[in-house]
């Protein structure tokens, strides 16, 4: 009785040992695959477009940018790029959550009802707004040369150039007659 359960827990062990052996092997092969992995690029690719947008909209938001290690390129498992690929796509998400709800959208919504549609062109107050070519290039210098004039821009980002002036402690007084018709000033 006690020969065969020494000769079963033998046998126990040499299988376990087999068995973690086999998998280590199988890890180590797993990872040498990935390194030469097609799919590879296309994860980079995707981490960089990824990463554009976040910046995009941080840029919008005027935040600073998310830093970038790039490690991704030094590393080359496919399992780490998966990683980071989640990772910047995560970021992205949350950064374009956050820009389209800004702050003061409420205000910005009841002053735009009192100046106009927010693709207005009608020279020489533009977008739902009504920025002048001295508020855009102040507040959206980037925007202009990108965009053009505030008829072309999405309306979050007119409210962002408006959150900007705000922020520059000017409230809401370049929007003085709806500003008053809101309860803002």
């Amino acid at each position: 009785m006690r020969r065969q359960l020494v000769r079963i827990a033998v046998v126990a062990v040499v299988l376990i040992g087999f068995a973690a052996a086999g998998l280590t092997m199988a890890n180590v092969a797993r990872s040498s695959e990935a390194r030469l992995d097609p799919r590879s690029g296309v994860v980079v690719r995707k981490i960089k477009r990824y990463q554009k947008a976040t910046w995009r909209w941080q840029r919008l938001m005027g935040v600073p940018r998310t830093p970038n290690r790039r490690s991704y390129l030094r590393i080359r498992t496919l399992e780490y790029r998966v990683h980071v690929l989640h990772q910047w796509r995560r970021r992205a998400i949350r950064a374009k959550r956050r820009a389209h709800n800004p702050p003061q959208e409420r205000h910005w919504r009841c002053l735009q009802r009192f100046e106009g549609p927010w693709r207005d062109a009608g020279d020489p107050y533009w977008g739902g707004l009504q920025m002048d070519k001295a508020f855009m290039r102040r507040y959206a210098p980037r925007h202009l040369l990108r965009r053009g004039w505030a008829n072309r821009w999405t309306p979050v980002e007119q409210m962002w150039v408006a959150e900007r002036a705000l922020g520059e402690r000017r409230g809401f007084y370049p929007w003085p007659n709806a500003g008053r018709m809101c309860g803002l000033i």
